[in-house]
């Protein structure tokens, strides 16, 4: 099957799954997923299943990151936080339906390799940072939108504390290795209204920068 193929095949399973959104399910389709995918798993690069990279960390699900996306509700004019670059796919997918995306990794190489793939892509509203990403972006707040790529055990408070009135946070919460819950904070005039979304697995959010060797 050539790749074209496996990616409107991916595209039909992601709809059939319940992705509604036109938008995202559009960016997918636009999106070389393989150039985000170790060569030694470009074969499975359209299946729909999470892939390790580098790090212990993994390129997540593609129906965990169009679901992700359509819980945020991005639109063109908001600016986007995210913590947890990895391979930046999850970046490259917003960059497509928003005004910006700022995103943070705590691996230094990841975020360099991150940032040649938006290059070579020409995708030039994605502002990388290598830092801790529990932190979030206190500079650039407030956010619009926010999406956590890792678990917290708790939720973010520092993350929270840079949403705009009217903005979303999507995030992962648990413990490692058991069942986490994808939540939805949205901030309104009243405070943060929380909604539960579905059971995930994520790698967990770790403060602090990698010390790499």
């Amino acid at each position: 099957m050539t790749d074209e193929a496996a990616k409107i095949r991916l595209v039909m399973e992601l709809r059939s799954g319940g992705i509604t959104d036109t938008g995202v399910l559009a960016a997918i389709e636009r999106l070389p997923r393989e150039d985000f995918v170790p060569a030694t798993f470009q074969e499975h690069a359209y299946e729909n299943t999470a892939l390790p990279i580098r790090h212990g960390q993994t390129i997540s699900q593609p129906f965990v990151v169009a679901y992700m996306t359509e819980a945020l509700g991005v639109t063109d004019r908001h600016k986007v936080l995210e913590i947890g670059t990895g391979s930046g796919y999850q970046a490259a997918v917003l960059a497509q339906l928003c005004r910006r995306v700022y995103t943070i990794e705590r691996f230094r190489s990841l975020s360099r390799e991150a940032q040649a793939r938006f290059a070579r892509l020409g995708l030039s509203n994605i502002t990388t940072m290598v830092g801790d990403g529990s932190k979030g972006w206190p500079e650039q707040a407030p956010f619009d939108r926010i999406i956590v790529t890792a678990a917290a055990a708790a939720a973010p408070d520092a993350l929270l504390a840079q949403l705009a009135e009217g903005g979303v946070l999507v995030t992962p919460i648990g413990k490692v290795n058991v069942e986490q819950q994808l939540l939805r904070y949205t901030r309104t005039a009243d405070g943060v209204r929380e909604e539960k979304l579905l059971p995930v697995r994520f790698v967990p959010l770790v403060a602090g920068v990698a010390s790499e060797q």
